[in-house]
């Protein structure tokens, strides 16, 4: 499995039956250098949304149009979606899974929200934001957090799905920050390799991972830092 870090939240997951995006902000990404948006959408199957902020919904529909692939995401933001044009999407909730052809992707708990201020001002609830647990075929599985602060819940989380890869929410004031993130790592996950994200893209979030790296010192398990398009192979 190949995962590319895009900045901000999104990645890129590679496996030998599908090409990933999950929360492809692109346009408007400070951290995204849009000269690798070729590269990041060439052979697109599906497309995986942790809530419906601007910040994660970024590009999806547009993405949607020109590769063709399947968005998955919470029942309202995919209604919300389907109204913009998105024509091939799968819907569901907290707890469910779905299943595509060489990897699941179950909606687990998130603390945080979930909208879109339409062009009147009004802003539109669009179902709870989650986080996402990826089952691949001969593969690790990778859970995406999403954005959240820690809850205890996440030892349900460990053990429903016992996730070998995290990819963990570090940037702090809209999710928990570096330190926080550590605990949550340490106390209920054995992670095997953990990729920090959703930081250095705007200037009022953390712009670096060293206070996140700085608390796992010693932990078990590898951390992954890797450059806004650099690459990292588990």
């Amino acid at each position: 499995m190949k995962i590319t870090w895009l900045g901000h939240s999104a990645f890129r997951i590679e496996t030998a039956k599908a090409k990933v995006l999950i929360d492809p902000f692109f346009t408007g990404n400070p951290a995204f250098d849009e000269a690798t948006r070729q590269d990041a959408a060439a052979g697109l199957t599906h497309i995986l949304l942790t809530h419906g902020h601007g910040d994660h919904v970024g590009d999806t529909i547009a993405l949607a149009g020109e590769t063709g692939a399947t968005v998955l995401a919470n029942a309202d933001l995919a209604a919300w979606l389907g109204s913009k044009g998105v024509k091939k999407l799968e819907m569901g909730n907290t707890g469910g899974t779905i299943h595509f052809d060489g990897f699941s992707t179950t909606f687990v708990n998130a603390l945080h929200s979930s909208a879109q201020i339409t062009e009147d001002g009004v802003s539109h609830s669009l179902g709870n934001a989650n986080g996402l647990v990826l089952h691949f075929e001969d593969e690790p599985t990778l859970y995406h957090m999403g954005d959240t602060d820690i809850f205890s819940d996440m030892a349900l989380i460990q053990e429903l799905h016992q996730p070998e890869i995290g990819l963990v929410p570090i940037g702090d004031r809209f999710t928990m920050g570096g330190a926080v993130a550590a605990l949550a790592c340490q106390r209920f996950f054995t992670f095997g390799t953990v990729l920090p994200c959703h930081y250095g893209s705007f200037p009022i979030i953390d712009q670096t991972a060293d206070t996140f790296v700085a608390a796992m010192d010693g932990a078990k398990g590898k951390v992954a830092v890797p450059k806004v398009g650099g690459s990292v192979t588990v």
